[in-house]
């Protein structure tokens, strides 16, 4: 018997969905009012279902928003450095703002993956398209790839074509202002991604952080061309240049992970103490988690006693899904199978 955070079909749901009405509450508003319907009208059990849809709907709308608010910050700072750079001509800001650029619209395709996640499943992409943010990362480290390369491009020209550096305080400053923007955002993605549970928004965040240091490795090429060493520019511009590839390692390990179903172990000992807690389960065979985007989906095969109804299979199940819910915030499907003992 399988059992299903969204639908249960078998004969007795309906008068069992109406036996436990009184165990689930729902937010006044219209989706939770469209939830119960669709719940009533299916027979299925809600497990505060219309709650999950308002969830999932605030997490993609904070998600949109911190992209935007990131967005024009990383434009405005790196419209700023652009205009020092075209007034001094510091490789190392050049490289710095060519860093943040990359920053900046590597928010585009996490805005398209935000815009996607929120279409329903269909016959084709049975789980919905959620998984869009995930394949978003890949575009994230391409771009953090791209931002390096031309970095180090600059830096090496640099070095052999040697340029006089005007205006060194302005190029100072503006690596200041970069690490100020940069860490803004930082703090703002790190923040609303670790709240909805979005890995690449994380990433992303963890990305503008690093870009905030090394606009601060800026002012230390500035402060050493004032002080009579002109290749200072040029060398912190290769530093910046491979201090990009760490980030880049960084984002493409955590976009891997994610792209191959990884958890933390945390979260499966979390969700396995939380099942096991349940009275009636006898055994957990299998207990399995999985972000798709910045949601997290489980499925299990649990073992019940052989001697019980199959009404109370369901309601064990039922209550192994609620104990998931509470332990596991950014959970939003469940399926458990209900085996009897010895059937295996």
């Amino acid at each position: 018997m399988t059992h299903t955070l969204h639908a249960h079909k078998h004969e007795h749901e309906h008068d069992h969905s109406h036996r436990h009405g009184h165990r689930h509450s729902h937010r006044e508003g219209r989706w939770a009012r469209v939830g119960h319907m669709v719940s009533e009208l299916l027979g299925t059990h809600s497990h505060d279902a219309a709650d999950q849809v308002d969830e999932a709907l605030e997490a993609d709308v904070r998600g949109r928003r911190a992209l935007w608010i990131s967005l024009g910050v990383l434009a405005l700072t790196a419209v700023l450095q652009a205009g020092v750079v075209a007034l001094t001509g510091s490789v190392a800001l050049l490289g710095d703002t060519l860093h943040n650029v990359a920053d900046a619209v590597t928010a585009v395709p996490l805005l398209l993956a935000f815009w996607l996640a929120r279409r329903p499943a269909n016959d084709r992409f049975t789980y919905g398209y959620g998984r869009a943010e995930d394949l978003a990362g890949l575009f994230v480290v391409a771009m953090i790839a791209l931002s390096s390369v031309l970095a180090g491009w600059q830096a090496i020209d640099r070095l052999f074509h040697p340029r006089d550096i005007e205006h060194v305080w302005a190029v100072a400053a503006a690596g200041v202002v970069g690490f100020a923007g940069n860490e803004v955002v930082a703090r703002y993605r790190i923040r609303v991604g670790r709240q909805i549970g979005s890995a690449a928004l994380v990433a992303d965040g963890l990305h503008a952080r690093t870009d905030g240091f090394t606009s601060l490795a800026v002012v230390l090429g500035a402060a050493g061309v004032a002080f009579g060493v002109p290749w200072a520019d040029p060398v912190i511009g290769l530093l910046i240049a491979v201090a990009i590839l760490g980030v880049l390692r960084s984002a493409l390990k955590q976009v891997g992970a994610r792209l191959m179903d990884a958890v933390t172990p945390e979260d499966v000992r979390r969700a396995r103490e939380a099942v096991c807690t349940v009275e009636g389960v006898l055994e957990i065979r299998s207990l399995r988690l999985r972000w798709i985007g910045h949601t997290l989906h489980a499925d299990g095969d649990i073992t019940v006693a052989a001697d019980q109804p199959v009404s109370a299979g369901h309601d064990i199940a039922h209550h192994a899904e609620e104990h998931l819910l509470e332990v596991l915030p950014r959970l939003t499907s469940v399926v458990l199978h209900v085996s009897p003992d010895g059937s295996h």
